[in-house]
């Protein structure tokens, strides 16, 4: 499979090679989504909590005598059933967390990616390069390719974070960041030549 090199202003410099058997795999819908939802079940917080009868502050002591009055009988002030009592059945402090082994989080990576090169979403620039931290370099980047939400994978380059954490539905990894989320989220996919090596290294 061959893909173009771009440079910033999408002027297409070469072409190069992608294996096909990590970057033109079949898509497996099913495999992602069961990916994409257990990386949503692991940001969940887990913290909601509720007090049952034996947690919550009350006397133990008999509202009322047992006869007589014509009421119910309710035997403490901490039943759920008396306003300030216990929750019956709350939730408490739990882990959402789903497990997802290395083989099949790396197959989702690979449909991820195939999926977004089948629709052309997917763009190899040769270099990011950015003497300064500034979000006009980036934005007039993502101009030239006519695209707006987008990940943005780099080797190690801190000006091209600083340079695109204010532009709305852009994002920007290392190689060893990219989830199958974010690919599917961000619509389009923009990797510089280094980034792209590695990656492949990465889901192989």
């Amino acid at each position: 499979m061959k893909v173009a090199v771009y440079d910033n202003k999408k002027k297409k410099i070469e072409d190069i090679d992608l294996k096909d058997d990590v970057f033109g795999v079949e898509i497996n819908e099913g495999l992602l989504h069961q990916v994409v939802l257990a990386q949503l079940a692991g940001k969940r917080a887990g913290t909601a909590s509720t007090k049952d009868r034996g947690e919550v502050s009350g006397s133990t002591k008999k509202l009322f005598k047992q006869k007589g009055t014509g009421n119910a009988r309710p035997g403490s002030i901490k039943s759920p059933l008396q306003y300030g009592g216990g929750i019956v059945f709350g939730p408490h402090p739990r882990s959402f967390a789903q497990k997802v082994n290395k083989k099949e989080y790396k197959n989702a990576i690979r449909s991820a990616i195939a999926d977004r090169i089948k629709s052309g979403s997917f763009y190899v620039v040769n270099e990011i390069k950015l003497p300064e931290a500034k979000t006009k370099t980036v934005s007039t980047m993502l101009k030239s390719f006519d695209i707006s939400k987008c990940l943005i994978v780099d080797i190690d380059n801190p000006q091209l974070k600083l340079s695109s954490r204010n532009i709305y539905g852009v994002k920007a990894v290392k190689p060893e960041q990219v989830t199958p989320y974010d690919i599917l989220k961000y619509e389009n996919v923009l990797l510089t030549k280094a980034a792209l090596e590695k990656l492949s290294e990465y889901i192989s």
